[in-house]
């Protein structure tokens, strides 16, 4: 039985249906199975914490995908929600998509600025005019994640408990990044810096933006979708950044003042911090309204990948150069690799499902083999150069994480395979990357807690 809470929903439902109606002969079942798709997406977005008409609105969007009726419905009443969720909200709008979480973002992305000058407070200052203590890149994921997890927990209404829990991985990174006595300088804490953010992500901020429901396939590709749309928007609002700071120095040079230790200590590292709760509010308030950014990236960057990778194979055949296995080069290669299976990841975000194989599929295919084939090589490389002089903390992180980016990419050509041949779906793809996710915070995990000990804190 309908409430009065949801006869808006219902009435805006039965107005998307007569227009579908009205504009196409579209009777019965065709309908039918339209709107159960649509309540389907309804019930994910308003579970989620979006008020009515924000998830009516964007789950017509996304139908666009399914349907060119609903493409056009969205197009022409998606101006609406822009206006709700920024410039002027209803007064009956829940607080979630009022004032009231603007507030709350701008508070938590000052408390995240503040949060990097803190340690100034304890002889550690952040100053242009000096080296950046080591301190600061071992916890740079510490001055920003917690607040963000707070801001997923509060958007959620998650309860108590659920903060106390997703706590325990913040403090258990606060404790092995500064209790272990790692060599400033030495390869375990440079490797600390780079895998403690990896770890964080995928199991505090993850586990709450998906609301506890990280076993759940669906809401963990939505994490993926936001943590690509974030990396977009932190860029977009980096490049304004840049501007800003390049008009503060044209201006008060322009009155004989250097502004270096403002934009230095304060300009860059404060807005670097409460740039990522605002880009994630942004990614939150807007994402799948106008247009989701991930078929567009996805398509832009997949061939330029491609022709990358076949150009680098087809140069070291060329030239019989084998592959330099400096640590420079080897986190260049995994940061690479890594790229490729975000590229898989964010174009299964993307695609339906249902859709049969198509020209980019094949293109995907071909990048993932060509990611497969560099993957062997650098394992090769690796191998020979820790049988020639031994183990090392970066040549252990670059072999296992190269055989963790191995087995992925040989799975998920395998699927990409028989999904091509009309042997397999494409959902069995979407299933194996979703599940293998875990499995980079696993190993990210452990090479915070175990490579320092292991190898002696160098």
């Amino acid at each position: 039985m309908t409430t009065i809470a949801d006869r808006p929903l219902e009435e805006q439902i039965a107005q998307w249906r007569t227009y579908l109606r009205r504009r196409q002969a579209v009777h019965g079942p065709d309908v039918e199975e339209l709107e159960g798709h649509l309540r389907d997406q309804l019930a994910a977005l308003t579970e989620a914490g979006l008020a009515a008409d924000e998830a009516f609105l964007i789950a017509v969007k996304r139908m666009g995908s399914l349907d060119a009726l609903s493409r056009e419905f969205a197009r022409a009443h998606s101006e609406r929600l822009w206006k709700q969720l920024v410039v002027a909200p209803d007064a009956d709008a829940p607080s979630k998509t009022s004032r009231t979480e603007l507030l709350v973002v701008l508070s938590l992305a000052v408390a995240a600025g503040l949060a990097v000058k803190l340690p100034a407070l304890f002889g550690l200052p952040l100053s242009p005019n000096q080296e950046v203590p080591p301190f600061y890149f071992r916890n740079a994921s510490l001055f920003v994640f917690p607040l963000l997890t707070i801001y997923f927990l509060w958007k959620r209404e998650s309860g108590v408990a659920s903060g106390l829990w997703l706590a325990l991985p913040f403090a258990a990174g606060a404790v092995f990044a500064n209790v272990y006595p790692l060599r400033t300088g030495g390869d375990t804490e440079r490797l600390t810096a780079l895998h403690l953010p990896i770890a964080l992500w995928l199991l505090a901020v993850g586990a709450a933006y998906v609301g506890g429901r990280w076993f759940a396939s669906v809401r963990r590709m939505d994490f993926v979708r936001f943590s690509g749309e974030l990396a977009i928007y932190y860029v977009l609002i980096a490049l304004g950044g840049g501007v800003v700071t390049g008009f503060t120095f044209m201006m008060f040079s322009a009155i004989d003042m250097n502004p270096a230790w403002f934009v230095g200590g304060w300009l860059i590292p404060c807005g670097a911090a409460g740039a990522v709760i605002i880009g994630s509010w942004l990614v939150e308030a807007k994402q799948s309204v106008i247009e989701n950014m991930a078929p567009v990236l996805t398509r832009l960057f997949t061939p330029l990948f491609t022709i990358l990778l076949l150009a680098f194979l087809a140069t070291m055949v060329w030239t019989g150069n084998p592959i330099n296995v400096k640590r420079e080069v080897l986190i260049g290669f995994d940061l690479l690799l890594a790229v490729v299976v975000g590229l898989v990841l964010y174009a299964a975000s993307a695609r339906d499902p249902h859709a049969p194989p198509d020209f980019f599929d094949g293109l995907q295919l071909l990048l993932v083999v060509s990611a497969l084939v560099v993957d062997v090589v650098a394992l090769a490389a690796i191998a020979g150069r820790i049988s020639e002089f031994g183990f090392t903390p970066n040549r252990v992180a670059a072999l296992g994480e190269n055989l963790i980016l191995l087995v992925n990419l040989a799975w998920t050509a395998w699927l990409y395979f028989h999904f091509m041949r009309h042997r397999g779906s494409f959902a069995d793809l979407e299933r194996w990357q979703i599940a293998y996710l875990p499995v980079y915070a696993v190993w990210a995990a452990l090479v915070v807690v175990v490579f320092p000990p292991l190898f002696g804190y160098r």
